[in-house]
């Protein structure tokens, strides 16, 4: 071999060795989240405790200003928004929606959402005397809230640098009743449809919005439904993929719902792309106490709130 041939391999090889090894990507690591049910069922307690939440009443606007002050400990920044709806009948229907930001500046944002007014009417109840009673609302309003305050604790724990919202929306519950006739087909979820119609910011979107509306019953079952398909179905197979992955896939099913008339669907309209986690059930439906005066603590289940809790806050950790 001659030797400029031997200087040239040399040079080679020692070009070869200076060169920095490429970097492999390593796959994003998963956090562990930890969401106290506990505490979830305490804060569903806490709601109840006011009694109903009535639009209008003491109760919903001591119970209003529990909710405010609870954020104010979690969250970044909450803001009040007031407004006014006509309801069913067309009388004005006063709005209070309370919202919480994490991160205010930070993008893409997610929005978390539940109402926490509850049925001015048991209408559902097979006793005509009682249709006219307010509900504790303790499954219908007070644990799809109860789920949020707890992921907010946990998120100030976690000092999160995400962008997210928790919205509490008033006046879902005061849709037309049972006993009565209504040419409002939109008197349900004013306090949603009064935000999308005057959002809070400017502008304002998110990448991802989940409701929670009655996630708190021990025979609860969360179907997917069909305004989540057709608006958000990604956000929506994430979601379940997620629930089944923790073992929760008794609970988070793979059956199909009809379209429910839930906050969900006028978020969709405004833009954010968001999925309805509810009971329902093809025999039992929203379940035997839904709109009467059995939604108590007594069909609250810290196992429900857990597997809603633990689905919700670890998604939107790890997405």
């Amino acid at each position: 071999m001659n030797k400029l041939l031997i200087i040239v391999l040399i040079a080679a090889v020692m070009h070869s060795c200076a060169q920095k090894p490429q970097s492999v990507s390593k796959p994003q690591e998963h956090i562990s989240v930890a969401f106290d049910a506990d505490s979830a069922y305490h804060f569903a307690a806490e709601q109840v405790s006011f009694g109903p939440r009535v639009p209008g009443s003491t109760s919903h606007r001591l119970c209003a200003e529990y909710l405010e002050h609870t954020l104010q400990r979690f969250a970044d920044t909450v803001i009040v928004q007031h407004g006014s709806m006509p309801s069913y009948n067309g009388t004005p229907m006063p709005v209070r929606n309370i919202i919480a930001a994490f991160n205010p500046s930070a993008t893409p944002r997610v929005m978390l959402s539940a109402h926490y007014d509850t049925r001015p009417w048991a209408d559902q109840e097979q006793e005509q005397e009682k249709w006219h009673t307010p509900i504790d609302g303790a499954n219908d309003g007070a644990s799809g809230v109860a789920v949020l305050l707890e992921i907010a604790r946990q998120l100030r724990e976690m000092n999160t640098t995400k962008g997210i919202d928790i919205m509490l929306w008033d006046a879902e519950d005061s849709g037309t009743p049972q006993f009565e006739y209504s040419a409002n087909h939109d008197s349900w979820c004013l306090g949603s449809q009064y935000w999308a119609l005057h959002k809070h910011k400017a502008g304002y979107e998110a990448q991802c919005g989940i409701l929670l509306d009655m996630v708190g019953a021990p025979d609860a079952q969360f179907q997917l439904e069909q305004h989540s398909r057709q608006y958000a179905n990604h956000i929506l197979k994430e979601v379940w993929k997620t629930a089944r992955r923790l073992g929760y896939g008794d609970i988070f099913t793979d059956k199909h719902a009809y379209p429910i008339t839930d906050d969900h669907y006028y978020l969709n309209q405004a833009g954010i792309p968001t999925i309805d986690i509810i009971h329902y059930d093809d025999i039992r439906g929203f379940g035997s106490y839904w709109h009467t005066t059995s939604d108590n603590m007594d069909h609250i289940s810290r196992h429900t709130l857990g597997a809603v809790g633990t689905t919700v806050l670890d998604f939107i950790t790890n997405r």
